[in-house]
């Protein structure tokens, strides 16, 4: 389908992109990597009169160190993500789960920024943020606010983004010898997860979050067996209920494993 007609804006910096937003109300979009927007537009689910492009904001892609983290520009691709040295050697959680995002053309296109901002209940990124124990950078009308992201998602499709906000950077702990591994659990290679899991595991300490079994990524609280044992995901066309509970903790012991090797290997 086609997407109804609508003004496209370039903005030049996070902080214009962020008056346009302001000015336009509800019926102005953000659109960065455009993989979750446009699709939804041509299906007109989402029918904003205005686009605000942040793709021409300089400066807004990178992977850089900060202090004991690695700061990432929220327009970085996701192909840039697989790619980086500095996160292969610091938090190599965030490479795997990259290169599981979409296939080629989605990864070269599509930005972590977008992802997160997004909020989509199946997607892969936001498990592995939560995992990590990572930080968002949002800039708006008040200013720059940085969010724990196991605050920042909310509710399906819904972030703690206030009106006018944007996602501008992601700040992630480095790994330090810890281990680390996602896995999911799709139809096909491309297909969003049904059931995703990212593990870390640091001497006897294990961190577990997952994907698809709620409306936010879930983090284990306490033991990850007894967390999964006790998800409650919505039942689809994807699986029953009963079936994306134990798909959780088949993929959680086998990414904990994983990741206890890797940590053992280091």
């Amino acid at each position: 389908m086609i997407p109804p007609s609508f003004e496209l804006r370039r903005a030049a910096s996070f902080e214009e992109a962020s008056r346009l937003l302001a000015q336009g109300g509800d019926d102005v979009k953000a659109l960065a990597g455009g993989h979750s927007l446009i699709p939804l537009m041509k299906l007109r689910l989402v029918l904003p009169d205005t686009l605000v492009d942040l793709g021409g904001i300089a400066g807004a892609s990178y992977v850089r160190e900060d202090g004991d983290r690695i700061a990432i520009g929220a327009l970085t691709c996701h192909a840039e993500l697989v790619s980086s040295d500095l996160l292969a050697a610091n938090c190599p959680l965030l490479v795997e789960t990259a290169g599981e995002v979409g296939d080629t053309q989605v990864r070269n296109r599509g930005t972590i920024g977008g992802s997160l901002a997004h909020a989509d209940p199946s997607s892969d990124l936001p498990a592995a943020i939560v995992a990590l124990g990572g930080e968002l950078v949002a800039l708006g009308p008040s200013g720059s606010r940085t969010i724990p992201a196991r605050d920042f998602f909310r509710n399906v499709f819904t972030t703690a983004l206030e009106r006018a906000e944007l996602l501008t950077e992601i700040r992630v702990p480095r790994l330090d010898g810890a281990g680390s591994a996602y896995l999911k659990f799709n139809r096909r290679a491309q297909d969003w997860a049904i059931v995703g899991c990212a593990a870390i595991v640091r001497g006897e300490a294990e961190i577990v979050a997952w994907t698809g079994v709620g409306a936010t990524p879930v983090l284990a609280e306490g033991d990850w067996r007894a967390a999964a044992a006790a998800l409650d995901p919505s039942g689809d066309l994807s699986g029953s209920a009963e079936y994306k509970r134990h798909l959780a903790g088949v993929l959680a012991a086998r990414a904990v494993a994983k990741a206890r090797t890797r940590a053992a290997g280091a």
